[in-house]
C-alpha cells in the first residue's frame, strides 16, 4: 500500500497539478510486471477514486481505479455496513461521490433536511464557512454521528506542507459538539482494513509505505504490518531515527525503488 502525496508525488496546494516524484512510475511499473497487487491509499478526498487514478495515470504512474483508495471508498463500505443511510457532507461533490454511489443519501449545507441525518461526514473542503460548521453541530445535537476522511494536520505539497482542512474543520465541530469522530482515513485501521480486503490478505501481511509518522507508519504498527518509510515528504532520514520505537518504521527506504527489494519481507 502506497501513501500518495509525499511518497509518489508532491501536488500543489489546490490538488490541480502533480510533480510525480523519482522513482514512483518505475516501481508501479516493476509491480504490475511482476503481478505483485497493490493500492494507493490517499487522505485526499476531494476527488472520487476513479477521477483520482485518471488524473494519476495522466501524470504517468499506473494506477488502475480499483488500485485508487480514497477516504470515500472507506466511509461508503463502513455506513452502508452500519446502517448509515442519510448523511450531511462538508466538502466539495467530490467528496460525498463514493458515498451516493453506495446508495446512501448524499446532503449539502443549505438544502433541505441537511439537520436531519444520521451522521456529519467532512472531508475536503476549502470553502467551509460558518454556516456549514452550525449545520453540522445542530446535525450533531439532533443524535447524527460525526466521521472525518482525515485527522492529520499537515499534508506535503510541492510549496511545503499544508493544513489539513478535515482536520481544522472537525477541531471545530468537536469544540462545539464534544462528539467523538470515527475517522475514514489514515491512521485509522477501518482504513487499512479495507486495504487488505481489496488486496485479499490479512492486515498484518501488508506493506505499508508512507512519508509521515503519525499517520502510514502509526497505521502498520498498530495493525502489525509492515512499515516502511520515504524520505521524500514530511519527514527526512535523520528524523525518522530519532522517533521512539512505536512510530519507528521497520525500514527507511533511501529510495522509492528500495522498495523492490523488500517485497520478501511484507
Amino acid at each position: 500500500m502506497f501513501d500518495v502525496d509525499g511518497t509518489l508525488l508532491l501536488s500543489d496546494r489546490t490538488l490541480g497539478g502533480y510533480e510525480v516524484l523519482p522513482g514512483a512510475r518505475e516501481v508501479l511499473t516493476a509491480l504490475h510486471a511482476r503481478g505483485f497487487p497493490f493500492v494507493l491509499l490517499t487522505n485526499g478526498s476531494k476527488y472520487p477514486p476513479a477521477d483520482q487514478a485518471a488524473k494519476l495515470r495522466k501524470s504517468g504512474l499506473p494506477v488502475a481505479d480499483m488500485q485508487m483508495i480514497t477516504p470515500s471508498s472507506v466511509a461508503a463500505e463502513y455506513m452502508s455496513q452500519h446502517g448509515i443511510r442519510r448523511v450531511l457532507v462538508l466538502g466539495c461533490r467530490g467528496v460525498g461521490h463514493a458515498l451516493a454511489e453506495a446508495g446512501i443519501e448524499t446532503i449539502y449545507t443549505g438544502e433541505p433536511g441537511a439537520k436531519e441525518v444520521d451522521a456529519v461526514y467532512v472531508g475536503w473542503h476549502p470553502d467551509c464557512r460558518m454556516q456549514d460548521i452550525e449545520t453540522a453541530a445542530q446535525a450533531i445535537w439532533a443524535g447524527a454521528r460525526l466521521f472525518s476522511a482525515s485527522d492529520v494536520p499537515f499534508f506535503a505539497t510541492r510549496q511545503g506542507r499544508a493544513i489539513g482542512y478535515s482536520f481544522a474543520i472537525v477541531a471545530a465541530i468537536r469544540r462545539l459538539t464534544r462528539a467523538p469522530v470515527t475517522v475514514m482515513g489514515k491512521p485509522s485501521l477501518h482504513a487499512l482494513r479495507f486495504v487488505a480486503k481489496r488486496l485479499g490478505i490479512a492486515m498484518r501481511h501488508v506493506g505499508v509505505v508512507g512519508d509521515d509518522p503519525l499517520v502510514e507508519i502509526v497505521m502498520a504498527r498498530r495493525a502489525g504490518a509492515t512499515a516502511l518509510a520515504v524520505t521524500t515528504g514530511i519527514t527526512g532520514k535523520d528524523e525518522w531515527l530519532r522517533l521512539p520505537q512505536g512510530r519507528k518504521p521497520h525500514r527507511v527506504l533511501a529510495e522509492l525503488g528500495d522498495v523492490l527489494g523488500c517485497l520478501r519481507c511484507v
